[in-house]
């Protein structure tokens, strides 16, 4: 396992600690798991923000996600996303589904 350091404020210390408090957990184990879902949560926001501005398809999106495409078209509708792909994209899309 690496190890890895960061500089903190005190109020996120402070955060930090309350939190790990709260899950009855060490400092170390608090920290791992908020970088964890801090980590999904951003590539999640990454692809929310990708495909809404038609950078990236369906498959791409739940790639960069890092969920299946059926999580994704999940996370897509909690969302309110909408397509912003071309006929010949989706179909693409589409193809990607039908393969799994």
């Amino acid at each position: 396992m690496a190890t890895i350091s960061a500089r903190l404020s005190d109020s996120e210390k402070e955060a930090l600690d309350e939190v790990a408090v709260l899950l009855d957990e060490d400092r170390s184990t608090t920290i791992r798991k908020a970088l964890s879902e801090g980590l999904t949560n951003l590539r999640v926001h990454v692809a929310i923000e990708r495909y809404q501005s038609g950078e990236i398809s369906v498959k791409q999106a739940a790639e960069i996600a890092d969920v299946s495409l059926g999580k994704w078209l999940s996370i897509a509708r909690e969302n309110n996303l909408t397509s912003q792909l071309s006929p010949e994209e989706l179909e693409s899309d589409v193809e990607a589904a039908r393969d799994l």
